[in-house]
């Protein structure tokens, strides 16, 4: 695992390179032709995974700005090791890979990219029948925990990330392409930090767009982070509607399925919260309609001068 590098001074992003202060006027909102005069843009783009963030990061990442995945950080730096022992656990479990692993003869590591995040929701989990997959409520919420301090970490490497964008990588605007469960880790902290150093749009869903990701779930129940109130919460509804005494007699999958629409719907309001407070709000029907990163600036101008 590599060291943490030693922080750099962050980018003011209103203001420019300013070796006074690496902070903007959270206070401020800004106005569409202050926007257009930024030089040095910085956007945190929030909301549910599949509204399209990590879909625009990459046409904006071929227009002279570095994509920041939160992600493939909290995969690549804060719970790589965790990630490998985890694999390492399941191959030991195979005799043959075994002794191989046990004498040195071979060596695993993560292969994890901006379009492979994998090994990060492998490690995750389902909660539910071990024979099924799924872990046990002690590891499963043990993990949700790792996954929340290595997101609150990987937010917080922002500012220093801005920094190597601009004076190590040369890129000229910086995108931070946040995970869905970014509002639910209660620490305002963290929050402040993208507020006071980038522009915070939240993508939000229209009704249409929602249950098609309800219904992508149910195709495909991915790993998903809970906050522990509503895990518990939601948990105790789901096992008295099953019918299920222990949470080793849940069907994983059923699980997740069952849970998303839930999640969605208490995700909503707060990522509208941050978004009133600190940002501003765009539909994924207006995101629909950008084809490149002039598109996208022209909305977000539009954006400002609506909200601003």
């Amino acid at each position: 695992m590599m060291e943490m590098p030693r922080p750099v001074r962050a980018v003011a992003p209103f203001l420019s390179y300013n070796r006074q202060t690496s902070k903007k006027n959270t206070k401020m909102k800004l106005s569409a032709r202050e926007f257009k005069a930024w030089d040095n843009k910085c956007i945190t783009l929030l909301g549910m995974s599949g509204v399209g963030k990590t879909r625009l990061a990459l046409k904006l990442r071929k227009h002279n700005w570095f994509h920041y995945s939160g992600d493939y950080r909290i995969g690549t730096r804060y719970l790589d090791e965790a990630i490998l022992d985890h694999i390492k656990s399941q191959a030991m479990q195979v005799p043959f890979l075994r002794e191989l692993l046990r004498s040195d003869s071979i060596f695993i590591r993560n292969n994890i990219t901006v379009d492979n995040l994998l090994p990060v929701s492998s490690f995750l989990g389902k909660l539910g029948n071990p024979e099924k997959g799924g872990l046990g409520l002690k590891e499963f919420k043990y993990r949700q925990n790792l996954h929340r301090e290595a997101e609150i970490a990987a937010m917080r490497d922002v500012p220093e990330f801005i920094g190597k964008a601009h004076k190590i990588y040369g890129y000229k605007h910086f995108v931070n392409d946040a995970g869905g469960s970014l509002c639910e880790l209660d620490d305002p902290a963290t929050i402040k930090v993208l507020a006071d150093h980038t522009l915070i749009l939240y993508i939000r869903a229209t009704e249409k767009d929602k249950q098609d990701l309800i219904q992508r779930a149910e195709d495909d129940p991915k790993p998903l982070y809970y906050r522990e109130a509503f895990l518990d919460e939601q948990l105790e509804i789901y096992l008295h509607e099953k019918k299920i005494s222990y949470v080793a007699q849940i069907d994983p999958d059923d699980f997740v399925r069952w849970a998303f629409p839930r999640l969605f719907q208490s995700r909503v309001p707060r990522y509208q919260a941050i978004a009133d407070k600190h940002g501003y709000t765009v539909s994924t029907d207006e995101l629909k309609e950008v084809r490149d990163e002039v598109g996208f600036l022209r909305l977000v101008e539009k954006v400002l001068e609506k909200q601003s």
